[in-house]
């Protein structure tokens, strides 16, 4: 089945989209090392062939979250005289991604489990 354009916002996401956007913020960053919003949601539709657009009021709470909870940081860096922020992972971030990562990979596991599904063949 072929999913097209998700968008990730605040009022009208996908639960199962929605449910994994930190888990997403947290892999971006990890390979990504520091990223500023709009590049976070750039990469994001990069990455989904345009398929899932991550909004600012989606994003930026969820970011905000991250960071309150420990495990992003962020600086400033002005660039083409526009201030912008940047963030990156924590040391209990970076250990959050593989955690938010297995957790992930269980869930769908158990999903695929219960609704008799078999994973896709690369």
């Amino acid at each position: 089945m072929y999913i097209n354009n998700y968008i990730f916002d605040s009022m009208n996401a996908n639960p199962f989209l929605k449910g994994s956007l930190q888990t997403i913020i947290l892999k971006l960053l990890e390979d990504n090392t520091e990223m500023y919003g709009y590049e976070i949601t750039q990469k994001v539709k990069e990455v989904s062939g345009g398929d899932v657009l991550l909004t600012e009021g989606a994003l930026y709470p969820a970011l905000h979250k991250l960071e309150a909870d420990g495990f992003l940081e962020t600086f400033t860096q002005v660039v083409d005289n526009r201030v912008r922020k940047y963030y990156r992972l924590t040391d209990a971030g970076g250990k959050q991604v593989s955690n938010k990562l297995n957790e992930a990979q269980a869930f769908i596991e158990q999903l695929q489990n219960l609704l008799n599904l078999k994973p896709a063949v690369k």
